[in-house]
């Protein structure tokens, strides 16, 4: 196996498989994802994680969207030769930029890519303090069922800034919101509950989301 590609689950038998990118400052074993990959693992699901070209040569700034998303692509397509499912059974996911990207390969305008689903774990709707510079311009090309998973603080986009335009989306979207979390779905100590508990239960709502899917 490669180092720089995860598989978990199992080998064979399985209908559906999740593919997981990671965010822009942070690799496949971050916690935030590896906590859903473990959580699909224990429900009988495949998923595979792996790292984007700049992370790999050991660069902080990432890829320009092309290379981006011809990664997520053969990563997707690695994970269906794994698991010997077609296309329109994987789902494709993942934190923050890497999410972002997975929605850009399933909303491509010249060439979309099939699948089951889409997972947004902290979906990046705007830079932070920039809600003018929207990242939805392919969302009406979007046909899939979605699932976002975002931080009520989250400065990349509030709930009602991402309930907002995620009407745009055509698939079914549902919602998992992680009360006081910041963008790492860190809540507030106030709150009393730890990312611990809250990743947890994120991941819980991530798997019957997967295992709702038709």
């Amino acid at each position: 196996m490669s180092p720089d590609v995860e598989y978990q689950g199992p080998k064979r038998g399985a209908d559906r498989a999740v593919l997981f990118a990671h965010g822009a400052g942070a690799d496949m074993h971050a916690a935030n994802l590896t906590a859903f990959a473990d959580a699909l693992a224990a429900a009988k699901i495949p998923s595979l994680r792996f790292n984007f070209p700049y992370m790999t040569a050991g660069r902080r700034s990432p890829d320009r969207p092309p290379a981006l998303i011809a990664a997520v692509r053969e990563a997707a397509d690695e994970l269906g030769a794994r698991t010997k499912l077609p296309r329109e059974r994987i789902v494709l996911g993942g934190r923050s930029m890497g999410g972002r990207i997975c929605s850009l390969v399933v909303g491509d305008a010249d060439e979309p890519r099939p699948a089951l689903g889409l997972v947004l774990l902290g979906y990046p709707l705007h830079p932070p303090g920039r809600s003018d510079q929207l990242r939805v311009e392919h969302f009406p090309r979007i046909h899939v069922p979605t699932l976002f998973v975002s931080g009520t603080r989250d400065p990349f986009g509030t709930p009602d800034e991402l309930q907002q335009h995620a009407r745009a989306i055509k698939g079914t979207v549902r919602w998992h919101w992680i009360e006081t979390g910041d963008h790492s779905f860190r809540p507030l100590k106030a709150s009393g509950v730890t990312q611990a508990s809250a990743l947890a239960a994120a991941a819980t709502d991530v798997v019957d989301f997967v295992q709702s899917l038709s």
